[in-house]
């Protein structure tokens, strides 16, 4: 039988501006979809790091994140 001993995840997420609605309104929404994508991983206590984070030319957000997966240990990979 087999079992996970430990878990995670690295992802390269893009927060994007939203069409149609002024430029300073979807850069402000964009930081506010990013600020909450950080608040719903600490309120599911999903441990998490961000590796990376870079703002782009036109607003936009790009993080690399490793992160929990389910309820696995992490191991050493979040250290």
């Amino acid at each position: 039988m087999k079992r996970i001993q430990s878990a995670c995840l690295l992802q390269t997420l893009h927060f994007q501006l939203k069409e149609g609605i002024p430029h300073d309104q979807a850069v402000e929404g964009v930081r506010e979809e990013y600020a909450q994508y950080k608040a719903r991983l600490e309120r599911s206590h999903t441990r998490y790091r961000v590796v990376r984070e870079e703002t782009q030319s036109d607003g936009s957000i790009v993080i690399e994140i490793k992160k929990q997966y389910n309820n696995a240990s992490c191991g050493s990979y979040l250290d």
